[in-house]
């Protein structure tokens, strides 16, 4: 009998111990992100992890591409998008927990250049040629049809008149990060972005500021998958507290709730 019951017990150590690891393993979040989110969204989830040990798996990209892989299965916990338009896709589709939603953030899209450009402060208004200015060069931007960041600058052209004349020189990317990276890269003269994204990218400088009210308000919400994990629960709760809130600002976005503790 006490051969049996050390075996036993033996047993039970080992699958204990086999079991520990795994759980350990299931403590992680996965978010699916917009791209202008990066820099802000990894201190935040560097600053979750610390408090609580949670880790996560990030996949960055253009919020229709996001959107579109969590249609198509892609295990995620968690959708920040950059506009409400893909989450309200994602909600049509079903893949996302509705209740849970938020609109947490907002930005502004701003008109940048190679930091060793000759073009510096420019006024954008109706009227603005930025056919013009862009010269024989090419204008960067994410995808028109689809990047939310995209989507903002044309509209913003449109109202202002500027659109049907710079239309030819864009160079679509297929995120605002790739449109930063090839004006940083000065391969872009100019390119449209989020003023968060500028901030972080010494290899630009900002020479204009699309006045608020020539495109839909910029709006980042974000919510929990149909299929999160209950962790998923306690990050969501982490992004409208008043710690999230601190780093999310110090990157240029503005927080539209009022933070919890």
């Amino acid at each position: 009998m006490f051969r049996l019951s050390g075996l036993f017990t033996a047993f039970v150590i080992l699958a204990g111990t086999a079991v520990a690891p795994a759980a350990a393993e299931d403590k992680t979040i996965t978010v699916f992100a917009a791209a202008s989110m990066k820099n802000a969204l990894d201190e935040i989830d560097a600053a979750y992890t610390a408090r609580t040990g949670v880790k996560f798996s990030v996949s960055y990209a253009a919020s229709s591409v996001l959107a579109k892989q969590i249609e198509q299965g892609a295990p995620a916990d968690v959708f920040v998008s950059a506009d409400t338009d893909w989450m309200d896709y994602a909600i049509a589709k079903k893949t996302i927990n509705e209740p849970s939603r938020v609109n947490l953030l907002g930005n502004s899209i701003v008109l940048i250049a190679p930091k060793d450009s000759k073009i510096d402060s420019v006024t954008i208004a109706p009227g603005f040629d930025l056919a013009k200015l862009a010269g024989d060069g090419r204008i960067a931007t994410g995808d028109v049809r689809s990047v939310p960041a995209g989507k903002y600058a044309k509209a913003a052209l449109e109202k202002l008149g500027a659109w049907q004349a710079a239309e030819p020189k864009f160079a679509m990317a297929e995120s605002v990060r790739a449109a930063l990276t090839l004006v940083a890269r000065g391969e872009a003269v100019l390119g449209i972005v989020y003023s968060t994204d500028a901030k972080v990218e010494p290899g630009v400088k900002i020479v204009g500021t699309f006045p608020a009210d020539s495109h839909p308000a910029i709006i980042y919400p974000v919510a929990a998958t149909s299929t999160a994990r209950p962790e998923a629960n306690g990050y969501l709760a982490f992004l409208r507290s008043a710690a999230a809130k601190a780093i999310l600002e110090k990157y240029g976005f503005k927080f539209l709730i009022s933070p919890t503790t």
